[in-house]
């Protein structure tokens, strides 16, 4: 009996999944996967090969779930990879309560229209859109892979399918880091033949409006690069005994942020330009003595560049930053400071690598006694790693007092290398099949893209874009080897060829997020079962 092969069908277990409010970190993005193991090991395939419906668990109390489809004697697998985690709903306002129930979400919304975005009423008008928080992002690509994998349970492919549902990718991609050596020991174990990974990430829109159809054969690498500016402190009734941290971070962002400089063009698609995804001062109480420290980090996506490269742009912004806050300093200081009068401090701006000031702090207090202070933070952390990342930088700083101001580059997690199969034949060869099947059968024009923009776990299983070593990146992050450990050799644990083929929705992390039921659950599956098809076949 088939479950979950119909739209209503489809639309039912979405529901049941979103249901799960799974916000990356909390308890419900653990039970979320004891229900996808539930719901798969009431089938007769898991009852009688249980072995292949397995829960793995994360260092962290977290688990991903593989769930394997054999077929016959047969060695050739694909993988279906998705992830089960979800972004915060407080967005949502006044319908947060229901960010999680999408049918009565949806029917709430018709009640309040004109409160509605002229897109999002517009969609929800025609009654194929349905709401909430995961039905795009991406728990719809989810389901199309459990209706795929029940299709394999029935006979459907002359291969294998191993389906892989992870944790974490909204945040540090942790549950794919885990799934590495998982699907390496299933290989293993199995005898299997990875042919490919089909990731089921929505599609997302080009620009506003953007009425195009995408799949994608790679996936777009990023960063996470942080300044700490050190500035020196003063009281407020004397401005220029000092430099305040949040005037240089202010002068960073005018450099930063949507910066033209930073946007790379590939084969006509471009990476978006920086954006802040953080930005603040580091003083934890009022007073009226300025602010000594202050961190930004900035959200930096590329395509082909090496770290090198984006650690060159970073840090010319830097210089510019630091001539620019030099001379805004002495421009305001000479409309305030009398004839005869001078200030005794000098603005002077160090500018460092995160490496470069570690080393400053080791010639002053020598190695023991930095490592000493590192391990006494790493014991008594209580931070996430973004604010932990900018700790360590802060306490080297403090360690250098004499060469401040400062301005520090450094990198946190989470980092996605940029990944793409848009070379390979085999590849190449699916897209065209899927995009001359979605035109044939259905009228849907395709448009095949080398870098999908939104950031996926393929960015650790597919091909590197452009070969780069990650030392530079890993000796600029201060929290690698410190509760956080990225495998220098990511890239090469596993690798296998990549394709990514998902559902039309609208508004990722929005809180008019919502799914286009009629392709995601009626074209979609099918555009997916022929690929699944083609790759077996060729």
């Amino acid at each position: 009996m088939n479950k979950w092969q119909t739209k209503q069908q489809l639309t039912d277990l979405l529901c049941s999944l979103v249901e799960y409010p799974s916000v990356t970190g909390t308890k419900a993005e653990i039970a979320i996967f004891e229900y996808l193991y539930y719901i798969l090991e009431d089938h007769d395939y898991y009852k009688n090969n249980p072995s292949h419906l397995t829960l793995h668990p994360l260092d962290d109390g977290r688990q991903l779930l593989t769930a394997l489809v054999k077929s016959g004697d047969a060695k050739e697998t694909i993988v279906l990879l998705s992830h089960a985690d979800v972004v915060s709903v407080q967005d949502y306002g006044s319908w947060e309560n229901l960010a999680f129930y999408p049918k009565e979400l949806t029917q709430e919304f018709r009640k309040d229209l004109d409160e509605l975005p002229e897109d999002a009423a517009y969609d929800l008008e025609t009654g194929d859109w349905l709401f909430g928080r995961g039905t795009m992002d991406m728990k719809a690509g989810l389901v199309v892979h459990l209706s795929l994998l029940e299709k394999a349970m029935n006979g459907e492919f002359e291969g294998n399918l191993l389906l892989l549902a992870v944790p974490d990718e909204e945040v540090n991609s942790k549950g794919m880091l885990t799934a590495l050596p998982v699907l390496e020991k299933i290989k293993q174990e199995e005898g299997l033949e990875y042919k490919a990974t089909i990731n089921g990430e929505p599609m997302f829109s080009k620009y506003p409006g953007d009425p195009s159809y995408y799949l994608y054969t790679g996936s777009i690498g990023k960063v996470l690069p942080g300044f700490l500016c050190y500035g020196k402190e003063t009281h407020a009734g004397e401005p220029f005994g000092g430099l305040n941290a949040n005037l240089m971070i202010s002068y960073l962002a005018k450099e930063l942020e949507l910066n033209e400089m930073f946007i790379e063009e590939v084969n006509g698609e471009r990476t978006p330009p920086p954006i802040s995804l953080m930005q603040r001062d580091l003083k934890e109480e009022y007073s009226v003595q300025t602010p000594q420290a202050a961190v930004t980090m900035y959200n930096v996506l590329y395509m082909k560049q090496t770290i090198s490269e984006l650690n060159d742009k970073l840090l010319q912004a830097a210089e510019r930053a630091k001539k620019n806050i030099i001379s805004h300093y002495a421009r305001q200081a000479s409309y305030y400071l009398q004839t005869s009068q001078t200030s005794s401090f000098d603005p002077s701006i160090h500018i460092f690598t995160y490496d470069q000031l570690y080393n400053e702090a080791v010639q002053r207090h020598g190695k023991s006694e930095v490592e000493r202070r590192q391990n006494l933070l790493i014991k008594q952390r209580d931070k996430g790693d973004r604010d932990f990342s900018t700790l360590l930088v802060q306490q080297l700083a403090s360690l250098c007092k004499d060469i401040t101001p400062m301005i520090v580059l450094f990198y946190s997690p989470p980092f996605y290398p940029a990944v793409s199969s848009s070379e390979d034949p085999f590849i190449q060869r699916a897209a065209k099949q899927a995009i001359s099947f979605a035109e044939k059968e259905f009228g849907v024009v395709v448009s095949e893209q080398e870098y999908f923009p939104g950031l996926s776990d393929l960015s650790f299983i597919g091909p590197a874009s452009r070969q780069s070593p990650l030392e530079e990146l890993l000796r600029q992050m201060p929290i690698q080897g410190k509760g956080f450990n990225l495998p220098a050799n990511v890239m090469e644990s596993l690798t296998m060829p990549i394709i990514n083929i998902g559902p039309l929705g609208k508004d990722a992390h929005q809180w008019t997020e919502r799914l286009q039921l009629p392709y995601s659950f009626e074209q979609l599956p099918q555009i997916v079962t022929e690929t699944i098809h083609y790759f077996f076949r060729s």
